[in-house]
């Protein structure tokens, strides 16, 4: 397999735009969650009638939306360079506008969030209604990623042109498989608020249907995840074993989990609508079906990954039936902050199988328990993945190196963040069980018995998010030490080798039409039947947008 040894000094700019970009948003999109959970305590009082929506909806599209796909894109562009070869001017040049696309689009959509024309959420359901400029800032944002992706799409093929017959490198498959699975999915998003959401925040009609647009949402919210879930896989499964020392466990039971999540993390949107009318009952247990059927690729991403571990432990002569954690670098915050990520990935995934559930579902929907998962998920799983890896991609594209003082700030950082998120998401968790409904400020709860209940909830999620606060400027200022302050040097792009005697994987793993067209046909099944059901049985007052 041929192999740069350093991703070119021209992508590498490219990859470090977009990691600038997405530490700016969480920076911005930190300080309004600290906003948000002061508020929540009852303790602080926004100054200059600021809306708590305003901040709610900064917080959720920055760090949900601008900071995940930023540095998401700019990982996989450094792992393509760094696993199939340097970009073409081609490639490059189609990059670059794909990052200003996104990154105008960005600014458009926060600018008309920040004077308060979008406080519509970060799921800016109908009827909340935005101002046309956020619809359209979103769709830019949109459009750039798929440009992005187009680029990634046209070098992995030409590597497929050169290397006839040979199986690509692991990085430059997960990467096309997450790109593909965002194609697709975002399909929804894009079809909402250019054939909904836009004509009618335009004025050009006066009524849109509001359950198809929560599906059409939901058809790109689920999978959503996943585009956060996988780049945090392709570290686990290709780059925390050599940080290790280890090697890979097997080559091709990481690419089966990939197709897998592409198969069964789009089909699955109505178990975020489980409690909503119009959906045929029978059409959400099938969908909840598929939901659980996730479960298998991150079990197998479990096994394989500790079944990595056990081997390098083994090797350097542990015994017992733990003892191989003891010979883990739990000293080096490459695998310190990952791994514990991995650990936290636990009780999320249980949240979530409570969530897609329907009978679970109905105690805990639309209460802040959803949020409290949603910070393991997000939050803690992948946002810890994406620190640990930003402490060897930022100096390795930035031509730096990572001190001990920089490293030793990195365990205390994410030791501090597991804190604040012990303390907030766990508040979260326990008040949702009350009763107490997510997206919604102190002064909306009024002075009843349940309400005081949740108070001392409300103070621990304060407590909480001021930790995590100090945590994002730990971060902060590690990251702009390794891109601009650090000595300079050679840092490592970590890139781990296959397991000797592992099985050799078949060519068949990148057939991609079978993968895509599998991917289609689950697609069809779960939502033919119910969409044209939801348009031709819409309610009256619905109707006024043609079949939308």
């Amino acid at each position: 397999m041929n192999e740069t040894v350093k991703v070119d000094r021209r992508d590498a700019k490219l990859a470090l735009a977009h990691l600038y970009v997405a530490f700016i948003a969480l920076g911005l999109g930190g300080l309004a969650g600290l906003l948000q959970t002061l508020v929540r305590s009852g303790k602080f009082t926004l100054p200059a009638n600021i809306s708590y929506y305003t901040i709610l909806t900064t917080h959720g599209v920055l760090l949900g939306l601008v900071l995940t796909t930023f540095f998401i894109i700019g990982f996989q562009f450094a792992a393509v360079s760094r696993t199939a070869g340097t970009f073409s001017d081609r490639v490059r040049f189609w990059g670059w506008v794909g990052f200003w696309l996104m990154t105008i689009g960005t600014a458009i959509t926060a600018f008309f969030i920040l004077i308060g024309q979008a406080s519509v959420l970060y799921t800016f359901y109908a009827p909340l209604q935005a101002h046309p400029g956020f619809y359209l800032g979103l769709t830019l944002v949109v459009v750039g990623s798929w440009v992005s992706g187009f680029a990634i799409f046209a070098h992995y093929a030409r590597w497929k042109k050169e290397h006839p017959k040979q199986v690509s490198p692991l990085l430059t498959f997960m990467a096309v498989a997450n790109m593909i699975l965002w194609l697709v999915c975002s399909l929804g998003v894009a079809a909402t608020v250019l054939i909904q959401l836009l004509p009618w925040s335009l004025g050009l009609v006066d009524r849109i249907n509001v359950l198809v647009s929560r599906t059409l949402f939901w058809y790109f919210g689920h999978p959503l995840v996943y585009f956060w879930l996988l780049p945090a896989y392709m570290v686990w499964y290709a780059i925390v074993p050599k940080i290790i020392g280890g090697k890979i466990f097997s080559d091709s039971l990481a690419r089966l989990s990939f197709i897998l999540f592409l198969f069964f993390s789009i089909p699955v949107g109505f178990h975020h609508q489980l409690m909503e009318p119009g959906i045929d009952p029978f059409w959400k247990y099938v969908q909840v079906v598929l939901t659980f059927m996730v479960a298998i690729p991150s079990l197998m991403t479990a096994f394989a990954m500790f079944a990595t571990f056990e081997l390098y432990g083994r090797s350097k002569g542990a015994t017992g039936l733990f003892g191989w954690l003891r010979k883990l670098p739990w000293g080096d915050a490459r695998f310190f902050a990952p791994f514990v990520g991995m650990v936290f990935f636990i009780p999320a995934g249980a949240g979530g199988l409570v969530n897609a559930s329907h009978q679970l579902d109905q105690v805990v929907h639309n209460t802040i328990w959803v949020t409290g998962h949603f910070h393991l998920t997000l939050a803690t799983t992948v946002v810890l993945t994406f620190f640990g890896a930003a402490y060897w991609l930022v100096p390795h594209l930035s031509g730096r190196v990572m001190t001990k003082a920089m490293n030793r700030l990195a365990i205390i950082q994410t030791i501090v963040w597991v804190i604040g998120m012990t303390f907030m998401s766990g508040a979260m968790h326990f008040e949702g069980l009350l009763g107490a409904p997510r997206r919604s400020a102190f002064s909306t709860y009024g002075n009843s018995p349940q309400a005081l209940e949740w108070i001392p909830y409300q103070i621990a999620q304060a407590v909480g998010g001021t930790i995590l606060f100090i945590g994002i400027i730990l971060v902060l200022v590690i990251i702009t030490n390794l891109a601009f302050f650090a000595p300079k040097g050679e840092t490592e792009f970590p890139v781990a080798e296959l397991a000797e005697g592992a099985e050799r994987t078949p060519l068949a793993m990148e057939n991609w039409k079978l993968w895509i067209g599998i991917t289609v046909a689950l697609i069809l099944i779960a939502y033919t039947i119910p969409f044209i059901d939801m348009i031709q049985n819409a309610p009256p007052g619905s109707k006024g947008y043609k079949l939308w």
